[in-house]
């Protein structure tokens, strides 16, 4: 009995996924792309997210790996960032720390969503709930400093 609810979860899964990536080819997000990494591997997708322009990622490519469980929606997808970012949210071992991930997911979120999530995160980072508070802790305390940081990292890391 178990193993039939496990392939169902599955079927539906790889459906959800299949929609998912139609639409996303369909309508992509704004600075936003995504899709599996090979043909034979439906629940490992590579994205790229554009820095903001209204930000210090401006002009950066931010590279990141989604492995979703074959419990998806149920289960959030794992998102790791593979471009190093200077972010009070994210931290050098490509963590993302953003709350749709953990105790807010929901399965009507979709991966189109977790990405303009994750690029409005570049923008406005949660420094009251930070991954990494060195960071956190610039970023409320001299912001010209943090800016000019993640400026620089951005062009060290995702420009080239």
């Amino acid at each position: 009995m178990r193993l039939t609810a496990a392939r169902t979860i599955q079927t539906m899964s790889f459906k959800r996924i299949s929609k998912e990536l139609i639409d996303l080819q369909r309508d992509p997000p704004f600075l936003c792309s995504a899709g599996p990494v090979g043909d034979d591997d439906i629940y490992h997708w590579q994205a790229t997210i554009k820095g903001p322009t209204d930000s210090p990622f401006a002009g950066g490519l931010f590279l990141l790996s989604i492995q979703f469980p074959h419990s998806y929606p149920f289960s959030p997808p794992e998102v790791s960032l593979r471009t190093k970012v200077y972010h009070p949210n994210m931290d050098s071992d490509g963590n993302i720390w953003i709350d749709i991930l953990r105790q807010n997911w929901s399965p009507a979120l979709t991966i189109s969503k977790v990405l303009l999530s994750i690029c409005s995160f570049l923008t406005d980072p949660d420094p009251d709930d930070p991954l990494v508070p060195e960071i956190a802790h610039m970023y409320k305390t001299d912001r010209a400093k943090y800016e000019t940081t993640a400026r620089s990292w951005t062009q060290k890391y995702a420009m080239g």
